[in-house]
């Protein structure tokens, strides 16, 4: 069986191609990066909160964890939980962009410092 691909296929594929690739580098440009805060909540509770563009360590749940604040991102270096899954999740530094650590309940979120027009989907 022998497959003819005729080049209106490959000008459709090529569209295709360029219009993904496009909606995924406007996507990564246009997210907010570098201008907000670090908040961390241990148990549903805040109990901290800090400035993205500050460098710095912060032990977190009587030094259960720590967590590193540099370059405009933070991210989980220490965890004395068992699977250290927090740990190995990558750092983050947009808005909603979270690590998740559950034996500890910690959860560290990035929050935006300037509020958008949308608080949910929009159809």
């Amino acid at each position: 069986m022998k497959i003819e691909v005729k080049k209106k296929d490959l000008v459709l594929i090529i569209i295709i191609i360029c219009v993904a690739l496009c909606a995924y580098l406007s996507h990564q440009l246009l997210k907010e990066t570098g201008a907000g805060d670090v908040i961390v909540k241990v148990d549903g509770e805040i109990t901290g909160t800090y400035d993205l563009n500050e460098d710095q360590e912060i032990s977190i749940n009587n030094g259960s964890n720590l967590l590193e604040i540099k370059n405009g991102r933070a991210n989980m270096i220490e965890a004395d939980c068992p699977d250290r899954l927090c740990v190995h999740q990558k750092a983050i530094s947009a808005s909603g962009e979270n690590i998740i650590c559950l034996p500890n309940k910690i959860i560290v979120e990035i929050k935006s410092k300037t509020e958008s027009g949308f608080d949910a989907v929009a159809n």
